[in-house]
């Protein structure tokens, strides 16, 4: 099993304190920062964009585990390398047919990442192990923060957990979308390592005691 890593989504900060709270809760112990990039067109809400990244990237050394809920991702792969992203995160409902995103974000010098949503199968992220970093299953439908899990989502991380490992692959399993310490023992045993959290890690009382439980340490 792969080195399990906690994502705080900072979507789950509070906006007018950013810096201190990235300061957080990377003293809590987070292993990378996730950011939801959100278009208000693939996904019914609108988030950051560009000018954040940068500035966040100023504030930290995290990676920066940049999801891009886009209709449109291209013209912004290039604008968001040089912001600072560390990996970028497209979704397969956008790019069925992903390769040129993937390799345009592989030369970009990010991890290339591949999403799929509660209601997507995951059979058609199979074809694309080979050219990924990431696959990232949600376990909500994306937009909002602070929805409930869904738990049916595990069997695809399952899925896809057998199919790397049987291809003596090295593809991080990333889950998104009400992770928290009372379900992150499940992720993990389905086969996902790395584990976005938002409102269970920003708005934990101890950060790093939260960290540590979604972990598993």
């Amino acid at each position: 099993m792969p080195t399990v890593r906690v994502a705080p989504s900072l979507l789950a900060a509070d906006f007018g304190c950013v810096q201190a709270e990235i300061e957080r809760i990377e003293e809590a112990g987070a292993d990378l920062l996730h950011l939801d990039i959100m278009d208000g067109h693939f996904v019914p809400n609108l988030s950051y964009g560009i000018p954040v990244v940068e500035a966040v990237s100023r504030c930290t050394d995290l990676l920066l585990d940049t999801h891009l809920m886009l209709s449109d991702p291209d013209p912004y792969l290039a604008p968001f390398a040089e912001a600072g992203a560390g990996s970028m995160t497209v979704h397969l409902e956008i790019a069925p047919d992903p390769e040129r995103l993937l390799s345009e974000i592989g030369s970009l010098g990010c991890r290339r990442g591949l999403a799929v949503n509660p209601k997507t199968p995951v059979d058609g992220m199979l074809p694309w192990l080979e050219q990924l970093d990431l696959a990232l299953v949600m376990s909500v439908e994306p937009g909002f923060g602070g929805q409930s899990f869904m738990p049916e989502v595990l069997e695809k991380v399952r899925v896809l957990r057998q199919a790397i490992d049987s291809r003596g692959l090295s593809v991080d399993i990333e889950i998104d979308g009400g992770v928290g310490p009372a379900n992150a023992k499940e992720c993990r045993t389905a086969g996902a390592n790395w584990l976005v959290a938002g409102s269970a890690v920003f708005k934990a009382e101890d950060p790093a005691r939260a960290i540590k439980l979604i972990r598993g340490d």
